[in-house]
């Protein structure tokens, strides 16, 4: 399923008024995601309002996703987005955000399930 950003005019910064109306997110939740993910750090005017980059507009439109339509906590979104963020670095080809989060959760149920069958072992074995 493709990210829905609406098209975004021919400019290199944007308000956050701009970004507010064009993703639909209240200002105060944009200030509310910059302090809490630590992902979202939009650069400052002289005058200490913030200006947006098309980078800025793209995370707020993940976390926008992640948060509204697939119904994860700020924490799991944070998660995937630094998930998204060292994959990227790692592999050209990587999965789709959707892909990802709902890998990461099954290898780590797996993975907790191989760890107690070896410790079990283990115990049996120094028994």
């Amino acid at each position: 399923m493709p990210l829905e950003i609406p098209p975004l005019p021919d400019k290199q910064f944007f308000t956050m008024g701009e970004i507010s109306r064009l993703m639909q997110v209240p200002a105060y939740t944009l200030r509310y995601w910059e302090s809490r993910l630590g992902v979202l750090r939009p650069s400052r005017r002289p005058s200490g309002h913030r200006r947006y980059t098309r980078a800025d507009v793209e995370t707020i439109g993940l976390v926008r996703d992640l948060v509204y339509k697939r119904r994860l906590t700020l924490e799991g979104a944070r998660k995937a987005l630094l998930e998204r963020k060292r994959g990227a670095k790692t592999s050209s080809g990587d999965l789709p955000l959707a892909q990802n989060v709902a890998v990461s959760g099954t290898a780590t149920k797996v993975l907790r399930e191989i760890r107690q069958e070896i410790q079990s072992l283990v115990s049996e074995l120094s028994s």
